[in-house]
């Protein structure tokens, strides 16, 4: 790496582009109940399965971003998909402070969607390349910025619109005030090419160390297209049913197809699962804990909060325990935490179930992405690319998923199907301690 790049201002406008990301998961959990129902307090009386369709867009449209940037950008270099990034962002708040239905509401999901999967396609294997010795470490301290920018649009929300009063458009508006300080810090920076370039990594080498990309793809094509309803399943435990067959179909074309290892299809998979517990519970906060007697928000500054808290502090923890060590102990926790949500009452216990789902959901995604930036490095920004964007058309494809079972079941039922997600994951997470918890990193080079 030239001395020319100047790490620290990069990773800082990196960290505030995902806050601008981040801001919007916020913006979408309060705004959920300016577009629902006229009699649950709503402007717009859009079904909650219509929301969960409008919003899907920033869930796919991120998966496909990301897709798209991870192949694309080493040829267009990384430069030109964190300025993509910057562009869309603007688009996209634009359109988002405009949306009064639910065809302008999807549309400025789109733009939304792209632009945040442009952050995570670009920045994720910037940050791997500017700390090539703690690249688990720094892309939790990244991703710091994933659940502080949900705190301080939780609590945005709750002084700004609950308290105040102010018009939900005023809110929006603040999204614009990271936006410009992050593309001023990015003007007339050196921002240094991926690892994979650098270590001379081929493309083909890339693909195999993915081991299935074409199932891969075939997989996030499918659920793009349940996501947004061209297609669709008639019953929701045939969802999982799918996964599962997409990493049946992966190992063969790894182990049979083109003699790889399968390690990157059975991450993939994970992948989608971990996300969804994270993100379709967090995205949903509204309407699950409507009954809970506190501020929603505020329940959602907390979990947030204490993710935020922990990513800074995972480089110890992921250092005795190693990156599988870590996953599973989330897993471990989510399950407990949704569980306790499923059926506690009482503001103390609402918080203190709360907080143990924070505790389980807060390594999930960086340390996901850290554990194929350290053990399949080979998979270059494609790999990080796909993980991140497995993780977002889950989401989409879930959200109206939860949102039917909370219109035809309850909140209940509907948080105790999202609680099968991390039980699947234990029982994965703890094959995969058993065989990694000795294994050391990879270093390319």
């Amino acid at each position: 790496m030239k001395e020319t790049v100047n790490r620290s201002r990069i990773f800082i406008a990196s960290c505030l582009a995902l806050l601008v990301t981040s801001l919007t998961f916020a913006m979408r959990a309060k705004i959920e109940e300016i577009f629902g129902p006229v009699e649950d307090g709503g402007i717009f009386g859009l079904s909650k399965e219509t929301i969960g369709w409008a919003f899907g867009p920033a869930f796919w449209g991120f998966t496909v971003a990301m897709v798209i940037g991870g192949f694309i950008i080493d040829i267009v270099k990384t430069k030109t998909i964190v300025w993509a990034a910057f562009f869309l962002h603007l688009i996209g708040a634009i359109a988002f402070i405009m949306a009064d239905d639910k065809t302008t509401l999807f549309a400025a999901n789109v733009f939304i969607g792209l632009a945040n999967g442009s952050v995570e396609a670009a920045f994720n294997p910037l940050v791997a390349t500017l700390f090539p010795d703690d690249k688990t470490k720094m892309l939790n301290r990244f991703h710091v910025w994933f659940p502080g920018g949900i705190v301080i649009g939780s609590i945005l929300a709750w002084l700004m619109m609950d308290t105040m009063h102010l018009s939900w458009q005023i809110y929006i508006g603040v999204l614009f005030i990271p936006l410009t300080l992050y593309g001023l810090m990015f003007l007339g920076q050196k921002i240094p090419e991926t690892e994979r370039v650098t270590s001379g990594i081929s493309y083909k080498g890339m693909l195999n160390a993915i081991g299935a990309p074409v199932t891969i793809i075939t997989a996030m094509a499918i659920m793009l297209l349940l996501a947004i309803d061209v297609i669709k399943l008639p019953e929701g435990w045939m969802y999982l049913a799918l996964i599962g067959a997409f990493l049946l179909i992966a190992i063969i074309e790894a182990k049979l197809v083109r003699k790889a290892s399968a390690l990157f299809p059975f991450m993939f998979t994970f992948m989608l699962l971990t996300a969804s517990t994270e993100l379709v519970t967090t995205q949903w906060i509204n309407a699950l804990l409507a009954e809970a007697g506190i501020s929603q928000m505020l329940i959602l500054a907390l979990i947030t909060g204490i993710m935020a808290v922990g990513r800074f502090f995972a480089g110890n923890l992921v250092h005795k325990l190693n990156p599988v060590g870590v996953l599973l102990l989330s897993s471990i926790f989510s399950a407990i935490g949704i569980y306790m949500l499923s059926f506690v009452s009482g503001t103390g216990m609402v918080i203190f179930a709360a907080v143990m789902f924070a505790v389980g959901v807060c390594y999930f995604w960086p340390t996901m992405l850290g554990f194929i930036a350290e053990y399949i490095p080979e998979s270059g920004a494609l790999g990080l690319s796909l993980l991140g964007g497995a993780g977002m058309v889950s989401v989409a494809m879930f959200l109206p998923v939860m949102g039917k079972i909370m219109e035809e079941h309850g909140e209940k039922a509907a948080l105790q199907s999202v609680g099968l997600l991390p039980l699947i994951l234990i029982a994965g997470f703890t094959v995969l301690y058993i065989i990694f918890k000795n294994k050391k990193p990879v270093k390319l080079g």
